[in-house]
């Protein structure tokens, strides 16, 4: 598996806006977020300069606008960040893992349907 940057919660929230949007502007980008967090514009562009210095964005100059990609996709960042989890906090063992969260229930029933269907397609994908 390739090395992905270290985004941090924030960056995540830029990253989930242009995941969504790509490819997105500047404005756009400070659009979206201002709706949902109270970030100046100012700290937006910040974390957008900091996700292109670690990588994760590239951005091409669109007349006098500045419109950002992703370099890494949604789906292999956050699965790199559940593997992670998994095995800092239960050995790599996800059985622990749900059985811990199935202990102190918060899994909903159709959190627990869900998984339990995830389980047989995985297991028709195996024979």
């Amino acid at each position: 598996m390739k090395s992905l940057p270290q985004i941090s919660e924030a960056e995540f929230e830029v990253m989930k806006v242009i995941w969504k949007h790509a490819p997105i502007s500047t404005n756009e980008i400070t659009d979206q977020l201002t709706k949902t967090t109270q970030w100046s514009p100012k700290t937006i562009q910040t974390l957008i300069k900091r996700l292109v210095t670690k990588g994760a964005l590239s951005y091409e100059k669109q007349s006098r606008v500045f419109v950002y990609t992703p370099l890494i996709k949604e789906k292999e960042y956050i699965g790199h960040q559940s593997h992670s989890f998994l095995k800092r906090y239960y050995d790599g063992d996800i059985t622990a893992m749900i059985s811990a969260y199935m202990e102190d229930d918060k899994l909903t029933e159709s959190e627990i349907g869900a998984l339990r269907t995830m389980l047989l397609k995985g297991s028709k994908r195996r024979d």
